[in-house]
């Protein structure tokens, strides 16, 4: 199959949905081989078939990315697949409600740390190795805007994201040497199904404004937007960029 990943295999972590299935998607037109991963079994499963109808090329594995059995086993499973692996995206993550900070109880902010942050840790431990050993690797974290230029009542998870981003520099520092490329890319608010999570307000026109009045052009990110920059990520086009962060904000951080 022809495209701008033509032969390469990927995991896409949280892709039963939102920003991830928009990547998946977009990876498996472009000629790859995707493993569709989510905690969510049933959506996951679904997108995964939507893929394969047209390329053949895709399966879900059910993946709890705090659990560090679980990525072993993703990896495991993408082997078993595919025979092979080429780039992570690690796109899963969880926020807390748009709130004051001290109303943020511990077990929530447990858990986003768990997944926004420790996953990045997880999929290092089990895939460098591998990455390693078959001479190079790309991973692209998808962090956000919130770790650049945060806003009120998301400090908690503004920390998660601003931890991704430097862990990401600071593992492309580390990695190059083995040929392992790790980027980020720093999506806006977008229309996912966090929307409302962010907002910590309804999702109505009206309370929408007050968001878009932020972004210079004037709309929220899509998924196809963050799947057009991880798609420059993952490619060769990108054979000597890592360590960096692309804002796909639509100003927003200017």
């Amino acid at each position: 199959m022809s495209g701008r990943l033509a032969g390469k295999v990927a995991i896409v972590t949280g892709a039963a949905s939102g920003f991830g299935r928009g990547i998946a998607e977009r990876f498996a037109d472009e000629g790859c081989a995707v493993i569709v991963s989510d905690i969510a079994q049933e959506a996951g499963e679904m997108v995964a078939g939507i893929i394969r109808s047209k390329t053949e090329r895709a399966q879900f594995v059910r993946c709890d990315v705090s659990r560090s059995e679980d990525i072993k086993g993703l990896l495991e499973a993408t082997l078993k697949h595919f025979g092979k692996l080429d780039i992570v995206v690690n796109n899963a993550g969880t926020t807390h409600r748009n709130q004051p900070l001290l109303n943020v109880d511990e077990a929530t902010f447990d858990r986003i740390y768990a997944v926004n942050v420790k996953s990045i840790y997880l999929t290092a431990v089990h895939i460098v190795p591998y990455f390693r050993q078959h001479g190079g690797g790309c991973f692209i974290n998808i962090a956000s805007t919130a770790g650049v230029r945060p806003r009120p009542g998301l400090t908690w998870y503004n920390g998660t994201k601003g931890a991704v981003i430097i862990t990401s520099k600071g593992m492309a520092a580390e990695l190059g040497p083995d040929n392992i490329r790790v980027n980020c890319v720093n999506p806006v608010i977008g229309e996912t199904g966090l929307l409302e999570e962010f907002m910590g307000m309804p999702d109505t026109p009206e309370n929408r404004k007050k968001f878009l009045a932020t972004i210079p052009l004037g709309r929220f990110s899509k998924p196809e937007d963050i799947a057009s920059a991880c798609l420059f990520y993952a490619s060769d086009d990108a054979a000597f960029v890592t360590g960096t962060c692309l804002e796909v904000d639509g100003g927003r951080c200017v």
